[in-house]
């Protein structure tokens, strides 16, 4: 066919870096797109206003754009999991050529550092409460039954482990970034 572009694997190596990636660091880093996946499938029925066994007597309606809202936050998720790959990547330590004014440049390790940190702890301030919440010490939304409760417990914990995971993957990138 005259005028179609083939259509190419797109690639992201990991661990193509200067100094070697520990392996742990690699595995979380590929884990944690699918670690998180069960959160954003869990909030992905709240767009069709769907309550997944949820009893809140005071919530309002739905805006107009909450299902847009609810299915872009779950996208903005997994692609903020994906970007925590340049932690243990390539295009982590030099900028991809094709990113105009700065491609080719080397990343100044705090600027890749200090954001992942302040994201890493943010994640862990939203996520890592929820345990309160369970044991009674903070507020937490009732459930119709305990199936519900269950299956909210079982696809919103591993979230909880998000943040832990950029925090770790931050000092491992510091570490291998940093002046010998």
């Amino acid at each position: 066919m005259v005028g179609v572009m083939p259509i190419t694997r797109l690639a992201l190596p990991l661990g193509d870096t200067e100094r070697p990636v520990p392996v742990w660091a690699l595995r979380l880093a590929k884990a944690l797109p699918f670690v998180v996946l069960p959160h954003c499938l869990w909030r992905l029925p709240f767009a069709v206003d769907f309550q997944m066994g949820m009893i809140d007597p005071n919530r309002p309606t739905m805006p107009w754009w909450a299902p847009a809202y609810v299915v872009g936050l779950s996208v903005l998720t997994e692609a903020l999991c994906l970007l925590t790959t340049g932690l243990v990547a390539g295009w982590g330590e030099v900028v991809p050529r094709w990113v105009p004014f700065v491609g080719g440049r080397r990343v100044a390790p705090l600027a890749a550092v200090i954001p992942a940190v302040l994201g890493g702890l943010a994640l862990v301030a939203m996520f890592d409460l929820y345990p309160l919440a369970w044991a009674g010490v903070l507020p937490e939304v009732g459930y119709s039954n305990g199936w519900w409760m269950a299956l909210a417990r079982v696809c919103i914990s591993p979230a909880m482990l998000w943040g832990p995971i950029v925090l770790a993957l931050a000092w491992a990138y510091y570490r291998r970034r940093r002046p010998a």
